[in-house]
């Protein structure tokens, strides 16, 4: 049985909007860590005392001050009796910096109000206890949907050790991913390519086949332009038959790349230290195993991770139980006879189709952009 929260929660009773102002304060200071705090959780504190703002921080990287750190030290003395608003529950385990619940507790806060417990079994309600068993009050649950939503991956890795994973498509009115003459770029328009970097630099990973990289010869990278810090993403190719080039775009830049092959490396990687070859089962086609696979991102500490792969790479996804989202730009045309976006041949009637349910629509300049996901998975 889970341990009972010694704290107010949201569900209890009507959320108060002075909460809700500052709560959303703090998750607006927790996106500014949406591109570089990976494998930790984006987070954002403000602390408040008589209705004004005393303290604030974010977590930028891992291995940095935390957000509740931050917005203490721009306190000072001020922290005496103010209410921290936390995004997440604060940390209570050692690991490159101390736990963020004594810094809270050794300010004399009267008050901490928390988006959402932390579920990284570490922690996981023990810092509500205990500040409450300190004589802090605290109030959960304010704003936690949007909470969650921030930190979907760190979330799904502490509660099912893998990551999230969202497959990226980008296809005509008619589903095609290719002219009939193979080519591809561009079906979308610019606004859609450059949201694509948008969701690149959020994810961990950027996860893509061989025969995207022979035909396209991708970057991969995340090119944005924005005030808030980027770590750029590993880039993971899965390859099979161990084709990938000695020559490829990718190897001209010096982020993380990781191969996945059921053979051996060449010998030209080890002249590239940024280049990591790593050898996994196949399954009995021949191919990298994907349970194999999905092991070996657990093991990465991957939150998020962004697939842009060609129709097989994409069809093996969606066919999977690992699929979480499918993010989808759709332009306004017709292509006739090209290629798929997926190729899901085991799909024979009604009966065997994939089904996803909506979660969001936008506009992109004069495309679409659709995002899905599977049912039942966190909204």
């Amino acid at each position: 049985m889970p341990r009972k929260l010694k704290a107010q929660k949201m569900s209890d009773i009507p959320p108060d909007p002075i909460d809700i102002q500052w709560m959303e304060q703090a998750i607006a200071l927790a996106e500014r860590g949406m591109y570089s705090t990976m494998p930790n959780p984006r987070v954002g504190c403000v602390l408040v005392r008589d209705n004004e703002v005393v303290g604030s921080g974010w977590h930028r990287r891992a291995g940095e001050d935390h957000a509740e750190v931050v917005a203490l030290r721009e306190a000072g003395e001020q922290a005496q009796g103010a209410t921290a608003y936390v995004t997440l529950e604060p940390c209570h385990h050692h690991g490159q910096t101390p736990p963020c619940v004594n810094a809270l507790i050794e300010a004399a806060v009267a008050r901490v109000v928390v988006a959402m417990t932390d579920p990284d079994p570490r922690t996981a309600g023990q810092s509500i206890e205990r500040l409450s068993a300190s004589g802090i009050d605290v109030c959960l649950g304010v704003c936690e949907k949007a909470a969650a939503e921030l930190n979907i991956g760190f979330i799904q890795r502490q509660r099912t050790h893998r990551p999230w994973i969202r497959v990226k498509m980008a296809a005509s009115l008619d589903g095609r991913a290719t002219a009939p003459d193979g080519q591809s770029q561009w079906i979308t328009a610019e606004t859609s390519r450059a949201d694509v970097h948008v969701w690149r630099a959020r994810a961990c990973a950027v996860l893509s086949g061989i025969g995207t990289v022979l035909a396209d010869d991708p970057l991969l990278n995340a090119r944005l332009s924005t005030e808030w810090p980027v770590e750029q993403p590993a880039r993971v190719i899965l390859d099979s038959r161990g084709r990938f080039p000695p020559h490829a775009k990718m190897l001209q830049t010096q982020e993380r790349i990781d191969v996945i092959s059921t053979q051996p490396p060449p010998t030209w990687v080890e002249s590239h230290s940024h280049v990591s070859w790593h050898c996994l089962p196949a399954d009995q086609d021949g191919r990298v195993s994907l349970q194999a696979f999905m092991k070996w991102m657990a093991e990465q500490c991957f939150n998020e991770v962004h697939v842009e792969g060609g129709p097989g790479l994409t069809g093996a996804f969606m066919a999977s139980e690992w699929l979480d989202e499918v993010l989808l730009y759709q332009a306004p045309m017709w292509l006739g006879n090209g290629r798929p976006m997926a190729e899901l041949d085991q799909i024979q009637t009604l009966d065997d189709a994939v089904t996803l349910t909506w979660f969001e629509t936008k506009q992109m300049g004069p495309d679409c952009r659709m995002r899905l996901r599977r049912p039942g998975v966190s909204k």
